[in-house]
């Protein structure tokens, strides 16, 4: 086991791994930037390291940066949280030739599953059912339009290196079909570096569902059950929950075993999640594998008793998965609620500033991963989460009904938040019947005119 581990992250994330350092018996190195200097990830960590100013760019995005901090405090290993660096092949290759850790997988498995187009088409040979479309990228927009015929409209325009929403179109028809192609390798490439896009069958009023995998350095693969990611607004993940009240145990075994089949592919190891689309007839189809810890993470973790972020720091040092052979999960049901300083009444626009009052939920049942407190200033360089409120229960409905009242008592002033729209979800009639799909959000919006 590693002595001492950096966090190559901020916020919620790295005081999440900070917890599981400490448990471990590690010493923890956090760095953060002048936006940061009086963040929690800094007071609680054994050591800290200002890596530069606000900028991402030009601080937790700046690999030598890193890398030298690593190696001025000494840390045999560093966790990349998720976002930033953590699934950037780069910087984990840089770390093996500066002899140190990465917590996640290698360079060439994440490469091998970056490329949305290649990661594709490796899952198709090992017989994972994937949503029809092209089998790499199209850059001629003839070329792609020809197939967009034959496929079918709708089609989906997707960056083969995106994620996030960024870099994906929707045509609806072959009129429209060339306009959408430029925007989407246009948005590709400036988000990416990279235009390259690749085409999908739509898939009509679908579910979002993922399968948490994890691999050993021994060779050995497994799933731990499903999360449902359904509700979501423009790609972007707002609740998610486990089990998913769409998957029997029937189908659960097949998406299973298909993401482990996927992961296997690639050798995988580290922690990681087969991302599946479900639709309205039972059918699955493999959309991406992202080679990280997820933000979801914690439905998984109350759901079957296990520390996810402890394991991906065993499995770095070495050991073999502590997973039994056959995972014990699905006791019970969790439902993950992510806060955000966005004001969902101006089309979710960023929402930074002082929190004046910080009065967070509790009683049975209730987990919240956070960073921020009452004289906290939420900063405008970064991502808006401020927290994940985890609500469990014996059974969904009970689950439902704890979340209801959860957050009605979860109280941040100050700065606007997602909370009030996340209670009227959770109030729902088909959210809380669990029949809902991936438009259901948008759908809301409009019926209460914030759209």
């Amino acid at each position: 086991m590693f002595k001492k581990l950096l966090i190559a992250n901020r916020g919620e994330i790295a005081i999440r791994i900070i917890r599981a350092c400490h448990e471990l018996g590690v010493r923890t190195v956090a760095v953060y930037s002048e936006a940061d200097r009086e963040s929690l990830h800094v007071r609680f960590a054994d050591e800290d390291l200002c890596i530069g100013p606000p900028q991402a760019s030009l601080s937790y995005l700046d690999i030598p940066r890193i890398i030298a901090a690593a190696e001025i405090t000494g840390a045999e290993a560093i966790h990349p949280g998720y976002g930033f660096l953590a699934e950037n092949a780069e910087f984990a290759e840089i770390c093996e030739q500066s002899e140190i850790v990465f917590v996640g997988p290698t360079p060439g498995q994440i490469r091998a599953m970056g490329d949305k187009a290649a990661a594709r088409k490796t899952v198709m040979e090992e017989g994972v059912p994937t949503v029809p479309g092209s089998k790499g990228e199209v850059d001629d927009a003839g070329e792609a339009l020809k197939l967009s015929r034959e496929i079918g409209f709708p089609v989906m325009i997707k960056a083969a290196a995106g994620g996030g929403g960024k870099g994906m179109r929707i045509a609806n028809d072959p009129e429209s079909f060339e306009k959408l192609f430029r925007q989407a390798r246009n948005e590709a490439g400036a988000a990416f570096g990279h235009p390259g896009v690749y085409l999908e069958k739509l898939v009509e009023r679908p579910r979002h569902v993922e399968i948490q995998v994890f691999g050993d350095k021994h060779g050995r693969v497994v799933h731990l059950g499903e999360r449902d990611c359904t509700i979501q607004r423009r790609h972007q993940k707002l609740i998610e929950e486990a089990p998913s009240p769409a998957v029997h145990p029937q189908l659960r075994e097949e998406m299973g075993a298909a993401a482990v089949r996927a992961a296997q592919a690639i050798d995988y190891q580290g922690a990681g999640t087969v991302e599946f689309l479900l639709d309205e007839d039972g059918r699955f189809y493999f959309i991406e594998m992202n080679t990280r810890i997820q933000v979801e993470h914690p439905v998984t973790e109350v759901i079957t008793g296990l520390d996810l972020v402890k394991e991906q720091i065993r499995v770095a040092s070495g050991e073999a998965l502590s997973f039994p052979e056959v995972p014990a999960f699905h006791r019970g049901h969790a439902i993950e609620f992510r806060i955000n300083a966005e004001d969902p009444e101006r089309d979710f626009a960023p929402a930074p500033g002082l929190i004046t009052t910080f009065h967070p939920p509790g009683g049975p049942g209730v987990r919240l991963d956070t960073h921020i407190y009452a004289g906290y200033t939420v900063p405008r360089f970064y991502d808006s989460l401020l927290g994940k409120v985890i609500v469990s229960g014996n059974t969904r409905e009970e689950a439902v009904v704890r979340a209801q009242h959860v957050l009605d008592s979860f109280v941040i002033e100050g700065v606007t938040t997602t909370i009030g729209l996340l209670s009227r979800i959770a109030r729902d009639p088909e959210f809380m019947s669990g029949q809902v799909d991936t438009g259901f959000v948008a759908r809301l919006l409009e019926r209460q005119g914030t759209v």
